[in-house]
């Protein structure tokens, strides 16, 4: 430490007395040879401008400069030269200005002597160089006694700056096994000293750490390997110190340092090598098929890719392929395999040799053989109590429906694998047996009929058949059974629907009457064959005859053209249907075939009122006709019952009160006038005497119940929007009640108010009837055929109560 610092000492005393040789130097040089010294730029620029005003005359300088280098960082204030003019005598008579960069504030000049002094410590890593401009000027006379001049102070460098690494931190990797000199890295330094100053900023590399596996240049600070085969496996990682010093690495210099982090990747130098010889494993013999037996795992040094291997088991010295052997793919292990089932009591033990290689080989680094092992695989089967095992895995069998009961179907048949052999019992699940059709030997195992079949009902049996041993543990196995009931010609044939067959009046003898077919219950396996014919009879049918289609189906001809209502409404015709079984079976039908006024595309009322139209010899105009009344009658009961509804509850509502026509006498009646159009152009004459109604003692109660319903309707009539005078129901019912009134010698014409009956609403005049109107009076004072008819109240024809006569 102490010869570090002496060496710091020494190279400061060189400095200073090399400044001190350059400011000697620089004194013994003439003033005109400093100026030529400045910078090449200014005076060019001075040149030409002297140029362009004296093209001819070379102006004399007369400037004295001493010094023209500040050394950096000096915290004291010193003269670094002086500025004098040739005019100057010592007698201050010239007065020195400076300006430019820094001037005032880091230099200041005397301005009766000229030197300059500096005010403040320079940095050149901050400024290397200011630029400034002088002037003397006469003090007497104020004139410039030099022209301005510019002139360049540079700060002088020194070591005060230490070299720094960029890009930090540094990381790289190179292959494991990489040969002497491979490159790793480069590192970078930089110093912010001046370079072109002696060797403040000469940088040097040296390795730290890391030898000797790395080294660097000194020069430009690449790292290279300098050990042969390093190993991954062996270690992974390195971290490399590299340091950089100034001064070409001379005592009294700056340094710094950086770390590298130097990591090496995998090749696959390294085989799969199985860390045991024998590996033994133990499994139940009632394993499921797939199950895992074990794992071997052969451990291979390198990793990713080149560590990737393939298990395979080879030389099975059974050949029986019992086993099969997998990889992992995360962990790499070999999964060993169940691939058949196992049977202790026929093999218990199992050897073979199983193989790892790896997929990706380098013989760069080894050969071939290298790159795979074997080791030996020990499987020993344990033994297990096992429930009782069926020779075939499912039964199926096939009996006639026919079959009789105690039929042997078919025979199940168990064994028990274990060496104690145990006894077995057999048994129908009942679950699957809802029939009870069979039943078994529970020693033997056969299957029997138990009651009689049919394949009609129930064409499949599937039902479970257990097996139990009767030893302690009474372990159990099942079978389906699959009993398929096979086809008996045990049913008859029949037509296919209740046919209901007609023939037309007008059908020519050969033509086709009714088209027959026929089904059959049983499957015969050769398919049905269904045969048509009639009864046999003493005599042929001479109406009709049966043709056989040959493909199940047939049909009824007829056999003559006079079928005619009037002589026969009906027929009946046996049809005989038969299989072709063994032996053969057939059913009889009888059809009634009916005799028919056809319509003229052909078609035949078959049933509801046409029919009994038919049948009761009406004519098609007479049934229509029938049928149209009564749905007149309908409607008009359902009309009158809405009307009288609706009267009721707009009397509550409007609590209309009737008034009775009150004639002098001791008689109480109600009369109407009415008139016919006639004299002198008035509205209303009334040319009848007045005629009183008179009573009918028998009819009288009779009648105001009717009328009270007839009227109720007119008005009804008469304030419907959907029913009016042109309605054809409307004006039948006004016609018939016309009929009646005239016929009728106790009430009054009925032509009058025929013509108020029903006026419509769209008048904007108004209605003319009298109906509406309550408050006209009834005056009897005048006969009947007064010029000036008086108007007669008509309320009580309105409606009224029980003494009221309404139309």
């Amino acid at each position: 430490m102490g010869s570090v610092e002496e060496m710091h000492t020494w190279i400061l005393k060189m400095s200073h007395l090399s400044v001190l040789a350059v400011v000697t130097v620089f004194f013994m040089i003439p003033a005109g040879l400093l100026s030529d010294m400045r910078d090449p730029q200014d005076l060019d620029g001075q040149q030409l401008a002297q140029r362009s005003t004296f093209m001819h005359h070379r102006l004399k300088r007369g400037w004295i400069w001493k010094e023209l280098f500040v050394p950096e960082e000096d915290p004291t204030s010193h003269v670094i030269g002086q500025l004098k003019s040739d005019s100057d005598r010592g007698e201050f008579s010239i007065k020195y200005i400076l300006s430019g960069e820094g001037a005032g504030d880091l230099f200041e000049i005397d301005e009766y002597t000229g030197e300059i002094r500096t005010l403040k410590k320079l940095d050149r890593e901050e400024k290397a160089f200011y630029v400034l401009q002088a002037q003397a000027i006469n003090r007497r006379t104020n004139e410039p006694e030099e022209p301005q001049s510019e002139f360049i102070i540079k700060v002088q460098d020194i070591n005060d700056n230490m070299p720094r690494f960029q890009n930090e931190p540094y990381v790289s990797s190179i292959p494991e096994m990489s040969p002497v000199g491979t490159t790793v890295a480069q590192v970078t330094a930089t110093d912010a000293d001046d370079p072109m100053f002696g060797n403040n900023a000469k940088l040097l590399y040296s390795i730290l750490q890391g030898e000797p596996y790395f080294s660097v240049e000194p020069k430009t600070g690449i790292i290279v390997t300098s050990w042969p085969d390093m190993d991954r496996e062996a270690k992974v990682e390195y971290l490399v110190v590299v340091q950089v010093k100034d001064m070409l690495g001379l005592s009294g210099g700056y340094s710094s340092s950086t770390t590298v982090t130097v990591s090496l990747t995998d090749v696959n130098d390294n085989g799969p090598t199985f860390q045991q010889l024998t590996y033994t494993f133990a499994v139940p013999e009632n394993a499921a098929v797939g199950t895992t037996v074990g794992r071997i795992m052969a451990e291979d040094g390198d990793i990713g890719i080149n560590a990737r291997m393939t298990y395979s088991l080879k030389d099975d010295l059974e050949g029986s392929s019992t086993f099969i052997i997998k990889t992992d793919p995360v962990t790499q292990e070999g999964v060993v395999l169940l691939a058949k089932p196992l049977d202790y009591e026929v093999k218990r033990q199992y050897v073979m040799a199983a193989e790892a290689a790896n997929d990706h080989v380098d013989t760069r680094f080894l050969p071939l053989e290298e790159f795979r092992d074997r080791t030996t695989l020990r499987v020993v089967v344990e033994n297990v109590n096992e429930p009782p095992v069926f020779l075939s895995p499912l039964y199926e069998w096939e009996v006639p429906e026919n079959a009789a009961v105690g039929t042997v179907v078919g025979n199940v048949s168990a064994r028990d694998t274990d060496t104690d052999n145990s006894p077995i019992r057999y048994s129908i699940d009942k679950r699957t047996d809802a029939t009870k059709a069979f039943k078994i030997d529970p020693n033997k195992g056969t299957i029997a009929v138990a009651k009689a079949l049919d394949r009609e009902t129930t064409e499949w049996h599937n039902m479970t058949v257990e097996a139990k041993e009767t030893t302690q543990n009474h372990l159990s196995s099942t079978v389906v059974v699959f009993i398929k009931v096979l086809d008996v010609n045990d049913n008859m044939p029949r037509l296919a629907r209740d046919y209901q067959p007609y023939i037309c009046e007008g059908t020519q003898a050969g033509e086709l009457i009714q088209l027959l077919s026929a089904v059959d219950p049983d499957d015969p396996v050769e398919g049905h064959h269904i045969y048509f014919s009639m009864v046999p009879e003493e005599h042929i049918n001479p109406n009709f005859t049966i043709r056989d289609n040959q493909d199940n189906t047939a049909g009824i001809v007829a056999r003559r053209s006079t079928f005619t209502r009037k002589d026969q409404t009906k027929y009946l015709l046996p049809v005989v249907v038969a299989d072709s079984g063994s032996p053969a079976l057939s059913s009889t039908t009888t059809l009634t075939i009916g005799v028919c006024s056809c319509q003229p595309a052909g078609h035949c009322p078959t049933g509801g009122v046409e029919a009994l139209a038919l049948t009761m010899s009406v004519s098609m105009q007479t049934l229509l006709g029938i049928l149209v009344c009564l749905a007149a009658l309908t409607v008009l009961s359902v009309l009158m019952l809405m009307v009288r509804r609706h009267r009721r509850k707009q009397q509550e509502e409007m609590g209309v009160e009737v008034k009775e026509l009150e004639l002098s006498g001791t008689v109480s009646q109600k009369v109407l006038y009415y008139g016919e159009k006639g004299r002198g152009g008035a509205d209303l004459d009334f040319c009848q005497p007045v005629v009183p109604l008179r009573p009918h003692p028998k009819r009288k109660e009779r009648r105001l119940r009717r009328e009270d319903v007839r009227a109720s309707i007119r008005m009804s009539l008469r304030e419907s929007h959907l029913i009016g005078p042109e309605d054809e129901v409307f004006r039948q019912f006004i016609l018939d009640r016309l009929a009646e009134a005239d016929q009728d010698p106790y009430v009054p014409p009925f032509d009058c108010l025929r013509t108020y009956a029903y006026e419509g609403s769209g008048s904007p005049s108004g209605s003319l009837s009298s109906l509406d109107s309550s408050s006209l009076e009834l005056e009897l004072e005048q006969p009947a055929c007064n010029p000036r008819p008086y108007l007669m109240r008509l309320t009580p024809w309105y409606g009224g109560g029980e003494e009221d006569t309404i139309f």
